[in-house]
């Protein structure tokens, strides 16, 4: 498939044997680079990793790094790389990939990684920081395309008011989730993670778009809920389709540009040690800043019961519903059964986080019918947007079904989808539509 090769070819010219090589000190497994007509067990477990892996990127880094080293010591100061056919890597880039050793020459020294604790550490610090990025534009974009500004959406219609979010949140996941991922690791890994993962993983929610279709059948407009759940999917599967084709074809104009001069060294690479020291510190300060930003202005806002109190709460909250999903995301590509050996299509995670994230928002919703009181709705509302909203995406889930979409079987796409819509939809009927109906 053309459109997925090109994925893989790096604009900067450093980048070449990244793209094409794979080092002896990488954990990601060979089998899932190789084209799914080879091997479809392997090619069933990289379309469900195609959104993210979440900590089994660090557990499998270490642990492959420490084999490595106790059986060639040579590899303390050189890494020894062996070309694969660039014809046949796949893309998407799995997270898994973001945190591997550097593919380099073997006449480069291999820097040295952060313990594995810094590793977690900064890990969740950047996910934090473009989580509450995430939730704060998701809020902002709402409010554009609501019915006081724009009037485009509405909690009464097929238009409900996080599609915009969804809709731009899946093309940028084709844009740095998909064609330009390996650039970005390039320059950052733990910027790579925090943009797909926690930036746009926040930017889009499944729960919030399962709630309005609730709301529509609660009112008896099942027929705009049927119509929503199909309209939701078919705009945001076009957009990462969209996102995509478009940075193709950027990247296209970035390579002819850079065809024309001197090839020369990128003086881009930020995967050093002390970078990822300072990037650490750096995140770490802004999520304290965040948080203590949000706390100040909820004290402010709280008992008004507005919308600015429910967006500080969810601020506060954000941080936590995103690294649940990405230590949920480690079930992706496991599969069921004894050795994993049914269903490893499945992104597994990434399906548990989605329902348990839409069934949570319908439990809170019959809170807030129930209860009726302005600190009530105004907690259930902050915890809804912040911790369910960044708990469940959109943008992963397209990913997801892009992939299996592009595969050798692109029916799981829409089995996939239907599955995770239909169960979603049916834990929230039982819990919010019918005692509220």
């Amino acid at each position: 498939m053309d459109s997925i090769k090109s994925h893989e070819e790096p604009i900067f010219s450093t980048m070449s044997s990244f793209s094409g090589q794979a080092s002896a000190g990488t954990f990601l497994p060979v089998s899932r680079s190789l084209p799914l007509t080879f091997n479809n067990d392997a090619g069933s477990d990289s379309v469900s990793k195609a959104g993210d892996t979440g900590d089994r990127t660090l557990q499998r880094r270490h642990s492959h790094q420490n084999v490595l080293l106790d059986h060639h010591p040579a590899l303390n100061t050189a890494s020894v790389t062996k070309p694969f056919p660039v014809d046949i890597t796949k893309s998407p880039l799995p997270t898994e990939f973001l945190l591997s050793p550097e593919a380099n020459n073997s006449a480069k020294v291999e820097e040295p990684v952060l313990p594995k604790s810094l590793e977690y550490i900064s890990c969740l610090a950047h996910l934090a920081v473009f989580g509450i990025l995430g939730a704060v534009t998701r809020y902002m974009l709402q409010k554009l395309f609501g019915p006081n500004v724009a009037q485009v959406t509405s909690d009464g219609s097929i238009l409900f008011l996080d599609l915009p979010a969804n809709m731009v949140g899946s093309f940028l996941m084709g844009w740095f989730g998909v064609v330009f991922k390996a650039d970005i690791t390039r320059v950052s890994e733990f910027l790579a993670i925090g943009l797909s993962t926690g930036y746009l993983g926040s930017l889009t929610t499944f729960s919030g778009w399962n709630q309005k279709m609730l709301d529509l059948s609660a009112d008896g407009q099942w027929l705009y809920a049927v119509l929503g759940f199909l309209f939701g999917l078919f705009l945001s599967a076009y957009s990462i389709i969209l996102g995509v084709e478009t940075a193709k074809g950027f990247r296209w104009l970035l390579r002819r540009r850079a065809s024309s001069e001197e090839k020369k060294q990128s003086c881009l690479k930020a995967n050093t040690y002390k970078r990822n020291i300072m990037s650490m510190i750096l995140m770490l300060t802004l999520l304290m800043a965040f948080l203590i930003v949000s706390a100040t202005e909820l004290v402010k806002e709280f008992d008004k019961g507005t919308s600015k109190a429910q967006l500080w709460l969810g601020c506060l909250v954000a941080a936590t519903g995103v690294w649940i999903r990405w230590f949920l995301a480690r079930l992706n590509g496991r599969g069921l059964g004894k050795n994993g050996q049914y269903l490893r299509w499945v992104p597994l995670g990434t399906l548990i986080a989605n329902v348990a994230a839409a069934s949570v928002m319908a439990a809170l919703a019959t809170l807030k019918k129930s209860v009726d009181t302005p600190t009530c709705n105004t907690v259930a509302s902050g915890v809804q947007f912040g911790l369910l909203g960044c708990l469940s995406t959109v943008s992963t889930f397209m990913a997801e079904f892009n992939a299996m979409r592009e595969s050798d079987y692109p029916w799981r796409a829409y089995a996939y989808a239907f599955f995770t819509i239909a169960v979603s939809f049916a834990m929230g009927t039982i819990i919010y539509s019918a005692p509220v109906g």
